[in-house]
């Protein structure tokens, strides 16, 4: 048996078998839920040794051509699955949409509401009316999400979600003009709409894709909510001109609001046709329609045997599928998979928004206004800011699951501390200096934008739509992603006061503080969860985060001196070599370290 072989077998479950008694699972298996019992025979058999079917006689010559073509053309994947893909781009750009189409409104309805003076109570008034989503999407949105999903399944959560984001969308372009009526919208807008849906999104995405190219499915959630960041810029500039026309405090910025809609409309067109994810169904007993559901978004009807048998045996290791939601919530810190999990989340989802990215996403043209561009050149630069987000996401698709979560993170996080602060520094640069002035704020924002859009922006949705169990994903995905909104809120409503207290080098220069900060918190306690299965990384969260953090302690020392001192030493060995999943933990560990420098 060769050495992958053996690995192999080390991080399957099945392997404490032989393959006849593997194989009469799969029959047992069929027979409960009325399936064909010869084909599961042979996906058990997959199942268990999935690198080895070249090697299987009991295989057809067909079946061998459908799994090697799953590993050479990992992207050959059905129409139903494309369709998927469809509805989670569009449901994302109406995510961005409804983020950034506030920027443009910022320039016009504080006038209109009295919330314009240079006082303290208007800076935070405008910090609450732009920030009311993300307050409700944590506080109701993160809660109703877990019992929603349980009760009507992935696929009519983001169905219905995005219902109430075009309810509420239309809604923002109908307010008067009292400020607390705008808040009140704009805040179902995150309880109904973006807080069910973003916690829903990313894992119907990992539960629907195959493990080759989970990562990379998955950020097409971050992908396209770029992509509607840069719409929503768009909105912003298309109605920038257009006159009141007797109403109320002008019509431009109403439609800015309401503008966020049609995204989500289009996606409501899709969503109905979507096959419902089969863990999902699993979880429900409802073997049968999982194995259709499945099966529509599997190219053969081996991987699909594959994936359904596994999966049922990995569940099976599960326990507690229909614990109280009060356990759940207990287990979700009380056992250590679970707690490294939720710790992990955390990190992910507070370093997104700590980063700085959404001061730019939400407050951009008011920057560049302080940097004396005119209003509608400031929209103009902040449409290069959304542009540069969506373009410079494109090379995350062939990293993040190549290299991994940590990788990414590891290598953009000082990196984006480094230009938010010449972003902030710039200010100093005197106005008599106009030009360089205003080139040194754009070059710093649009690099820390560039690195944002492959690290922090395209693995904080996948990582925390992976890295829990089936039995508490939705609760620990839409805990996590609430406490994303809430940081995102304690942002959006600080930010004004924050800039005028600190000025905007000091301002910059807080957040830019926190990516350093963030590059150490990934360091010590951020798993690694690329090329695995959902269920396999019960192994990688069980470790001590204490010996996670000191290995990586010790790698990273390691690097330095064999990268940057050009030393040769003794590395260690992979993390989880003592355990039974023998992965490589990071990307820089694929490349050998120099045998001896002179």
């Amino acid at each position: 048996m060769g050495i992958e072989e053996d690995v192999e077998e080390n991080k399957n479950i099945l392997s404490q078998y032989d393959q006849e008694h593997v194989m009469n699972m799969g029959r047992m298996f069929a027979k409960a839920y009325d399936l064909d019992p010869e084909l599961f025979a042979r996906g058990a058999a997959v199942a268990q040794r999935p690198k080895s079917f070249a090697k299987m006689d009991i295989l057809s010559e067909d079946e061998k051509e459908a799994l090697q073509r799953e590993i050479d053309h990992p992207w050959d994947i059905p129409a139903k699955l494309w369709q998927i893909v469809l509805s989670v781009s569009l449901c994302a750009a109406t995510q961005g949409a409804d983020e950034t189409v506030i920027n443009g409104a910022n320039l016009f309805y504080p006038a209109y509401m009295g919330i314009d003076d240079d006082d303290e109570r208007s800076r935070w008034l405008q910090g609450l009316v732009n920030g009311s989503p993300y307050l409700f999407c944590a506080l109701v949105g993160s809660f109703i999400t877990d019992p929603l999903n349980k009760r009507f399944g992935r696929k009519w959560v983001i169905f219905w979600s995005c219902f109430f984001s075009c309810i509420t969308c239309f809604w923002q372009g109908f307010v008067d003009r009292h400020w607390f009526h705008l808040f009140i919208a704009r805040g179902c807008l995150g309880a109904l709409g973006l807080g069910p849906k973003s916690a829903t999104v990313p894992v119907y995405s990992s539960e629907a894709a195959p493990a080759a190219i989970r990562g990379a499915l998955t950020m097409l959630w971050q992908f396209f909510t770029a992509m509607g960041i840069a719409l929503g810029y768009v909105f912003c500039i298309a109605f920038y001109y257009v006159p009141e026309h007797n109403i109320g405090g002008g019509l431009n910025w109403r439609l800015m609001l309401g503008s966020a809609m049609l995204p989500a409309l289009l996606a409501l067109a899709q969503i109905p046709f979507c096959p419902e994810s089969p863990r999902w169904l699993m979880g429900k007993g409802r073997f049968t329609e999982a194995w259709t559901s499945l099966r529509s978004i599997r190219k053969h009807d081996i991987t699909a045997a594959r994936d359904l048998f596994y999966q049922y045996v990995l569940l099976k290791e599960e326990e507690g599928m229909d614990m109280p939601a009060s356990q759940r919530l207990k287990e979700l810190f009380t056992v250590r998979r679970n707690r490294n999990a939720t710790i992990a989340s955390f990190i992910v989802t507070f370093m997104q928004q700590f980063c700085g990215i959404n001061v730019i996403a939400y407050y951009s043209s008011s920057i560049f206004v302080e940097a004396d561009f005119a209003e509608i050149n400031a929209l103009g630069a902040s449409l290069g800011f959304g542009v540069l987000n969506t373009v410079f996401a494109l090379p995350a698709f062939f990293t993040i699951d190549r290299f991994g979560r940590r990788f990414l993170l590891l290598m953009t996080f000082p990196l984006m501390g480094v230009f938010l602060f010449l972003a902030g520094f710039s200010f100093w640069i005197p106005e008599e200096s106009q030009d360089g002035r205003v080139a040194s704020i754009c070059l710093g924002i649009y690099i820390f934008t560039i690195f944002y859009s492959f690290g922090s922006g395209v693995v904080t949705f996948p990582y925390t739509a992976e890295c829990f169990p089936l039995y508490i994903r939705t609760l620990g995905t839409s805990i996590a992603i609430g406490n994303l909104w809430f940081w995102n809120f304690i942002l959006a409503i600080t930010w004004p006061s924050l800039l005028d207290a600190f000025q905007p080098q000091g301002a910059f220069g807080w957040y830019a503080a926190w990516n350093f900060v963030g590059f150490f918190l990934v360091l010590w306690f951020l798993p690694e969860t690329k090329s695995l299965t959902l269920e396999e990384l019960d192994e990688v969260f069980d470790i001590p985060l204490m010996d996670h953090a000191r290995y990586q302690t010790r790698e990273i020392v390691d690097v330095f001196k064999v990268y940057v001192m050009r030393r040769s030493i003794v590395r260690q060995p992979p993390f989880y070599e003592k355990h039974r999943l023998a992965v490589t933990n990071d990307a820089w560990n694929e490349k050998p370290a120099p045998q001896h420098v002179e």
